[in-house]
Parts: structure tokens; sequence; C-alpha cells
């Protein structure tokens, strides 16, 4: 679908802003590589060929029995005997020298027949966000085998980090979007009616503002139980009020304009008028709060997972690894990946925004 003159100047304007365009670059591919998290850190294989037959274990799941074993749980990819079993076709044998085994395959010294002899594509970092690696003491220092190190339960930091970052910036983005369209509404009702509509909508948010969110928060957690969804819930709940004084100052302003009697004279609907003509005019004032939005989202997730009222334990979490940086003072390789992820995060989330800000607005060019 083509672009329209107005919006092709708009993508103009943010193309020629170096930072906003760059940050959107590198944020893209941070965000396209932890959606596809499981093909980047994961314990288990991305493809693995047994017996002809392709598998792909980090999306689905396959019992022990699908290569030979003797359980009908998930197969344990990191175990030596599955990785025989793998890479042999099912030979017994592998229970006793697994390790043998495979060298013997791929130097070509066993008798496994070529059409059966298995193998497997491991992804970059062989370890997921669950995946406890006891060797060594924890939290271990950065090395070859772990770049950013350990956590204090000997989980691998980088690997925690990417699944962190997809969540956190996934829970954000439904957030900010469900949260800033209500209270853009919000804001549009009050300010275009007015009077007594406006007078009700105060009062009501005055209240609602008064409401206390971490105690709601924690009282919900103590009867429900953490879970991603109900946070969003609660977030939502108490974040959608943020846009509403801008939008609602910037349809009190326009609401008498000339356009817009001219729009009422000639029998225009209300709803056209409000979101038409009135709120594209307000987006840049909408825009420059949308920054502090996003921010203020991913801040308050990682400050309640830090307090122990976010997502639940089991869950990757920025704010964990916070929380496990000041637990762990002679780890700081933790406070370092913790201090760095966010700041890199935000930074690029502020740029970005910045540069759409600045698009949007028509007062605004770039050289």
């Amino acid at each position: 679908m083509a672009l329209s003159e107005l919006n092709r100047r708009r993508w103009r304007n943010f193309r020629r802003n170096g930072r906003a365009f760059w940050s959107l670059v590198i944020f893209s591919v941070l965000f396209v590589l932890a959606m596809f998290a499981e093909v980047v850190a994961n314990d288990k294989p991305i493809v693995a060929s047994y017996r002809g037959e392709l598998y792909f274990p980090a999306y689905r799941f396959y019992p022990e029995t699908a290569f030979g074993g003797d359980f009908g749980t998930e197969a344990i990819y990191r175990d030596p005997a599955v990785q025989c079993l793998i890479v042999t076709g099912g030979r017994e044998a592998c229970w006793d020298e697994p390790e043998a085994m495979i060298a013997a395959v791929g130097n070509g010294t066993s008798d496994v027949p070529k059409d059966e002899q298995g193998w497997m594509i491991w992804p970059p970092i062989p370890y997921h966000f669950k995946t406890i690696n006891n060797v060594g003491t924890a939290p271990s220092p950065p090395d070859a085998d772990h770049w950013l190190g350990t956590d204090d339960t000997a989980r691998d930091v980088l690997a925690r980090v990417i699944y962190g970052f997809r969540i956190s910036i996934l829970f954000t983005l439904i957030v900010t979007v469900i949260a800033s369209t209500i209270g853009i509404a919000a804001g549009a009702i009050q300010g275009y009616f007015g009077g007594r509509t406006d007078l009700i909508f105060q009062r009501l948010l005055e209240i609602w503002a008064s409401t206390p969110g971490l105690y709601v928060i924690i009282i919900l957690f103590a009867i429900l139980g953490r879970s991603f969804w109900l946070l969003v819930f609660v977030t939502i709940l108490f974040g959608w009020p943020a846009l509403v004084g801008v939008v609602r100052a910037e349809f009190l302003r326009a609401r008498n304009f000339e356009y817009v009697r001219a729009a009422r004279a000639l029998g225009v609907g209300d709803r056209t008028i409000m979101f038409r003509h009135i709120l594209p005019n307000a987006m840049v004032a909408t825009l420059t709060m949308l920054p502090f939005v996003v921010t203020g989202t991913i801040s308050g997730l990682a400050a309640l997972d830090y307090l122990g009222y976010g997502l639940p334990a089991s869950a990757p979490s920025l704010g964990e690894l916070a929380l496990q940086a000041k637990q762990n003072l002679q780890a700081p390789w933790l406070a370092f990946t913790a201090f760095f992820t966010f700041a890199i995060m935000l930074s690029l989330l502020v740029f970005i925004f910045e540069g759409v800000r600045d698009a949007f607005d028509p007062r605004k060019t770039f050289s």
C-alpha cells in the first residue's frame, strides 16, 4: 500500500534524523533476535536428524523414546547418551560409552551405516534461560562457555538477558498500545465535549490516581498468583491515565478552531471531527509523552520484579537480574550486565520516539 505524501514527508524527516534511524535499526535487529530466542539460546538443538528424518526440538516436544531411548519424558539433549542415540541411530551401546560412540562415528571408525547416522545443529548459545549448569561455583565469571557468566543458581546470564529482553519488550508493547488507546480516547472525549463531561471525568481521574497501585498488585497476586497477563491487566488499569491530560489539553485548545467550527457547520459527526481532524494535530504533544510511558512501563516491570511482585519466579526477568546483582556484590558482572542492558534498551527507545515525535511535527525539518 502506497504512503500518502504526508506520511512520506514524515518518513523522510525520520530518516534524516540519524540518531533515531540507527537506533531503530539496532533495536529492530535486537528485537528480531530476541523474538527467535529459541534458536539463539537454547539447551535443545535447532534441528536434529535421526535415521533420515528431521526433528525440531527447539520448538516441538519429542520424548526420549522417539530416538530409541527408554523414557516417555522429553529427551534431555545435553545428555551425552541422548546425543549418542541421535548420532548412532539409537544404538544400545550408547548407554555404556556414549562419548566413545560419538567420537567413533565422527572419525568414521564405527559400524553405524551411513543412512542411520544422525546430526544436530545447536544454537550459538547452548543454554536456555532455565538451564542450570552445575560446573564449578555459582555465580561464575564470564568465560568462553558463559559469555556473561552465570547467576547465583548457575544459569547462563546471556540467555536470561535475551529472553528477559523479549518479555520486557512484549510486555511494554502490549501495555503501551492498549493503555495509550484508552488514555487518548478518554482525553479526547473530555477535551472535545468539555463542560459537565470534563468535570465528571476529572473527578473520577483524581479518585483513580489516588488508588495505591502497588497494594492492589500485592492483593491480586496473593489471591490469584503471579502471571504475565494479570500483570499486564493491572499495569493497564493504572497506566492509561498517563496521556489523558495531554490529549485533553490539546482538544480543549483545538475544539474552537475555525476548521472545527466549519466541520460542525457542514454536519460532520463528532467522532470524525475528533479523530480525523483534531487528533492528528494533537499527535505531536501525545508523542512527546509516549517515550516516558514506554520507559516508565519497562522500569515499572523491572521494579516489580526486583521487589518480588512482578513476573512469575520461573520467568526470565531483568529486574530479577538486578536483584541478584545487589545480593552478589562479589559478582560485578551481574551489575554491569543489568546496567548496560537497561541503559541500551531505554536509550534506543527514547531516541526512536524522539525521532517519531519530530517527524510528526510540521515545524521541524532536518538537513
